[in-house]
């Protein structure tokens, strides 16, 4: 299963633990995807992408409102590892 796949997987908090493992596992294979593999990067990139996250949302015809916390943080790290 891709990271993107998984992200998408998320619904409860052992989904996004599991998530979160994998993440970290794919920067430490390289992180060839990664445009922000630098912690400040990483955290301006996600709170960029969480500000921008109804655009996303929309273009992706997915209602925020229906997602679950924890589905909407796996895609802020998941957008945090390449959001420019």
């Amino acid at each position: 299963m891709t990271l993107a796949e998984r992200a998408l997987a998320v619904h409860t908090l052992a989904d996004l633990v599991a998530f979160v493992q994998a993440l970290k596992l794919d920067l430490e294979q390289g992180g060839a995807t990664w445009t922000n593999a630098e912690l400040s990067s990483f955290l301006d990139a996600m709170s960029a992408w969480l500000n921008d996250s109804a655009g996303y949302y929309k273009n992706t015809a997915q209602d925020s409102t229906q997602l679950s916390p924890w589905r909407l943080m796996a895609d802020a790290l998941m957008g945090a590892r390449s959001y420019e």
